[in-house]
Order: C-alpha cells, then structure tokens, then sequence
C-alpha cells in the first residue's frame, strides 16, 4: 500500500500524530500496533461484570497546557475528576503527597503544630518540598518530619516501584512526590483534571477515525519492517519505504538493542471484583510498607459508574523481561545515569537520520505523563509540518 507516514504505536505520541498528518496535511497515513487493541497503556474496557477499568492501571488526565486541553476536546466529552490519593501509614489513611492534613492525623498536637509552622515558616504556604531536598535541612524539628516522610511514605515505596533506592533515581522522578506545605488533598493541581466521559478507549477511536488513517492491529513493525541504523533505510513489506517513519516503541529495539539494552520497569496487575458497593475510600491507596504491592485502584471512584459490586486492581511492580510473559511490558523507563548515557548513544545515532522519528515515553526515554506525550507530539508535528513548508 503507499502511504506517506509509517507511525509505529498507537498510544497518544502515535495516535496524535497519526490524527494531526491526516487532518493537517493530507497524508495517507498507516499506524502499527503490536497488541489487540489502539490506545496503548491508556486502553480502557468494561470487565466481565460491567466496571469500566483501565487495563495497564489507573490513569488520570491533568494538564495546566490550554492547548493540549484544547486539542483533546475535539475528541471527547469530559467527567470532571480531581484525583486524591491516601496512603496507608502506621495504621491510617492520610493523603499523599505528605500534607499538613497528614501532619495532623500522624503526630500528636503540639508536634504537629510546631512542624506545619516550620515548614511555613521556612518554605511558605503552598510550597512543595522534594524530600530529598528536605532531608538536607538543618532544623531538628523539619529533619524528624523528612525523616518520618521519608522513612514511612517514600523509601519503601520507591524500592517496590524502581527497585532501587531513591538516592539512585533521578529528580526528574524523585521529585515528583513532595511534602506540600497546604491543606489541598488533591493529588493534582492543574487547572485541567477530567478523564475522557466515555472512557479513553473511546477518545482513540476518534483520533483514529480519519479516512486517511489505516491501523492494523497485530502488527509489530518487526514482522512487515525493518530499519538499518547505519544508513537510516527503512524496508516496508518487502520493499523500500521513502516516507516518514514514527517510532513510539523502545527505542533500543528499534536499533536491536546492538548497543545494548535499556532498563525498564514492569507491573503485574491482579484485577479482582468485589460484590459491595465500595472497596475503599479513595480511588487509590498506596501500601508503601506492608504489602508487595504498591496501591490499589478502586474504578468506580474515577468513572462515576453507578452499579452493585466494584472492580479493584493490586499493582506489583517488577523487573522488566522481554523473555516472560508475566513481565514483558516496559511501564517506566528507569532514570539513572547509566542508563540516560545509553539512551543518549541511540538517540545521537537516531539524529542523523531525518526520515525517522522516535517519539514518546519509550522511544526518546522520558517520563511522559499523558498531557506531556501529546503536547510533545503536537510540538513534534509542528517541526514536521514546518519542514514541509
């Protein structure tokens, strides 16, 4: 068949631009997807008793970034929806990230007094501390505080979650769970926080619903493909491809890993279903402690859906192996300086190639969150469409 662009994924970096090349500039477009379904870890399906759930866990629209707000909504109706999240410490639920609430509900008054004006005092109301920054203060009073933090909500969970220690792990991730110096319990605070009314499977279907855009599901680019990383020629189906090529895949397979592989992490999900109305208070509980485990997402809290029993599922992060089943799906990229001067050796040699784009979480090695990805597809196609002239 003769297209124009070749996107390989159809999560959002594929999707969006699958979407963007047909509508904007007219292109034939054909898009890979290697599993059963569009959508990629945002794919969304009723279980066999009706519960709308997400099937590679929870996701959770924010953005503070008009545009890709804008954008979406040509796609979807949205359910408002404010995420909260508590965690499961010394026997109570408190929320997270570490607040002045969490304060109260874990210390005694007077302790819990002095440390909510310490942390006014020195940072201000509504601040958000990384702990490791907090960890390095010398008050005694905010040094305890990091030290509980840290000890009880951070350090283990972050184990379970990457498989190292948190001092191993870049900012870019560490810095993503703060204490917050305020009483607002939400999890999020962009201006923008909604999932998709009618599930995110639904919003796919209409980024990919244009007739210029072909998916065949089933489909690695392996199988129809293949890509030299010395000179940048593609092969599609037996025969020389001139268009553009879009990778949103690993990126090291992309070049068969020849220099070698990057690291991941995986999650096994257990799903189960529970004839009460609720499981629990919150849409998510994080057991950073007592459990293998790392949360549990309970649907019915972030779909609104009104029915008898309620669908839950238990995360167990792991190791990711391409060679098992149980673990080969590449969820997190893993931000250390090893692996960040590996990917930077693909990307260099990847640079040198204009007809082939890597874009998304796994292909350019980034810990995207869903507003990020398609704000960086948008950013991406408008390089292209401006090179197009």
């Amino acid at each position: 068949m003769s297209v124009d662009a070749i996107i390989v994924g159809a999560g959002f970096s594929g999707a969006v631009l699958a979407e963007r090349f047909a509508s904007q500039l007219g292109w034939k477009v054909l898009v890979l997807e290697q599993r059963p379904h569009i959508g990629g870890n945002c794919y969304d399906e009723p279980d066999a008793h009706g519960v709308l759930v997400h099937r590679y866990g929870p996701h959770l629209f924010h953005t503070d970034n008009p545009r890709v707000w804008d954008y979406l909504s040509a796609f979807t109706e949205w359910r408002p929806y404010e995420h909260k999240v508590l965690s499961s410490i010394d026997g109570q639920l408190v929320p997270i990230p570490f607040n002045l609430n969490s304060i109260d509900r874990l210390f005694d008054a007077d302790t819990a007094t002095c440390m909510r004006e310490a942390l006014v005092s020195r940072f201000g109301l509504g601040a958000r501390v990384p702990i490791l920054r907090l960890k390095e203060e010398d008050e005694p009073l905010l040094r305890e505080l990091a030290d509980f933090v840290y000890r009880k909500a951070f350090l283990n969970y972050t184990t379970k979650q990457w498989g190292v220690k948190p001092e191993e792990i870049s900012p870019e991730v560490t810095g993503r769970v703060p204490v917050v110096v305020d009483r607002d319990d939400r999890y999020f605070t962009d201006p923008y926080q909604a999932v998709p009314a009618g599930g995110y499977t639904k919003l796919f279907e209409k980024l990919l619903a244009h007739p210029n855009i072909t998916v065949r599901l089933d489909t690695p680019f392996n199988a129809v493909g293949s890509f030299d990383p010395d000179t940048g020629a593609v092969q599609f189906e037996g025969a020389p491809f001139g268009g553009l090529l879009v990778f949103t895949g690993m990126v090291d397979e992309l070049f068969g890993r020849d220099r070698g592989a990057l690291p991941y992490r995986s999650i096994r999900f257990d799903f189960q279903h529970h004839a009460v109305p609720v499981f629990q208070p919150a849409t998510t509980v994080n057991y950073p402690n007592e459990h293998r485990y790392t949360r549990i997402t309970e649907f019915k809290h972030l779909t609104g859906q009104q029915c008898a029993g309620t669908s839950i599922v238990y995360e167990y992060p792991q190791a990711y192996d391409p060679a098992d089943p149980e673990a080969n799906v590449p969820y997190y990229p893993i931000f250390d300086e090893r692996s960040k001067a590996a990917y930077t050796a693909y990307a260099d040699r990847l640079g040198g190639h204009a007809r082939v784009v890597a874009v998304g979480r796994l292909a350019q090695y980034r810990y995207f969150d869903m507003d990020d990805a398609v704000a960086n597809a948008l950013q991406v196609f408008d390089r292209i469409a401006a090179a197009q002239g």
